[in-house]
């Protein structure tokens, strides 16, 4: 017998910081891709907590775990506003998830519009129970430039929803004013856009010079929120846009059966409004 012990394998810890001295991590099983794009480095991990965890340029996007918060609230309040959503275009989102829940409704056809194709391969190989919506016949996944392409594009939607990383990097004028009025152009009348925002607690700065724009754009520019374990904050912020659909009107319509968070009730009470958000200007004009 050897008088050597034997030698334990380090740890696999990730972290994200989202201030100098405040983040999350954990401890991974192990990592099941890591590779770098044109656009951006990706991750995938294997957790006890979050299941699979895909991470981009170090944050991460989404959990095996946790994702249903984030997509069910991302689609549902635009879809069900909707009298009628035949036509819906999602920007970003490559992993699979919001176009799902689009599919969860009578919907003629989703186009997917994912800037970095290696998003959508790790999706299909890692992220079934998300990419499965690929294979729906309603389904069309372009690989392309959000901004691009709704910049070139003359079709019209009735709903658009921006599933985009965080403001750094190729999504950073995903967030910005002349991006929000070019998919204002794209909208039919009485279309709805649907976006995620960004952390209540971390972004509020980021947050007010967003409801200053998107208040001179559209009639109805509302905040709502709902959490999400994995992200910074827990808690995080969606715009619901439009210039004839109130979001807080009475909706009559029931969601698509099977969901796990998102009902009627939370539709009503995600746009209440914190009071840290009173200086916002996001009350619809009339």
């Amino acid at each position: 017998m050897s008088g050597r012990s034997a030698r334990r394998e380090r740890p696999l810890e990730f972290r994200e910081y989202h201030t100098p001295t405040n983040g999350i991590f954990f401890i991974a099983r192990r990592r099941l891709l890591k590779a770098r794009t044109p656009f951006q480095k990706i991750e995938v991990f294997e957790t006890d907590s979050f299941g699979r965890v895909l991470v981009l340029d170090g944050l991460v996007q989404t959990t095996e775990n946790d994702e249903f918060f984030y997509h069910e609230m991302l689609v549902h309040p635009a879809l069900i506003a909707h009298p009628n959503p035949r036509r819906v275009l999602i920007i970003g989102g490559g992993d699979g998830g919001t176009l799902r829940e689009v599919l969860r409704y009578p919907v003629e056809k989703a186009q997917l519009i994912e800037i970095d194709a290696a998003v959508v391969s790790a999706a299909r190989k890692y992220f079934p129970s998300l990419s499965s919506s690929f294979l729906d016949p309603r389904a069309e996944v372009f690989i392309a430039d959000g901004n691009t392409f709704i910049r070139q594009s003359d079709e019209r939607f009735d709903v658009i929803l921006v599933d985009s990383s965080d403001p750094v990097g190729p999504a950073t004028v995903l967030h910005q004013k002349d991006f929000y009025g070019h998919l204002k152009d794209r909208l039919e009348p009485g279309g709805i856009i649907a976006a995620q925002s960004g952390s209540v607690f971390f972004q509020r700065s980021q947050l007010r010079k967003k409801a200053a724009f998107l208040g001179q754009l559209f009639r109805f520019a509302r905040f709502y929120f709902g959490p999400v374990p994995a992200y910074p904050g827990g808690w995080w912020c969606y715009e619901f846009l439009s210039d004839r659909v109130d979001p807080v009107r009475p909706i009559r319509r029931q969601p698509p059966a099977g969901l796990k968070y998102y009902n009627l009730e939370i539709h009503r009470a995600c746009f209440a409004r914190p009071g840290i958000f009173d200086p916002f200007s996001e009350r619809g004009r009339r």
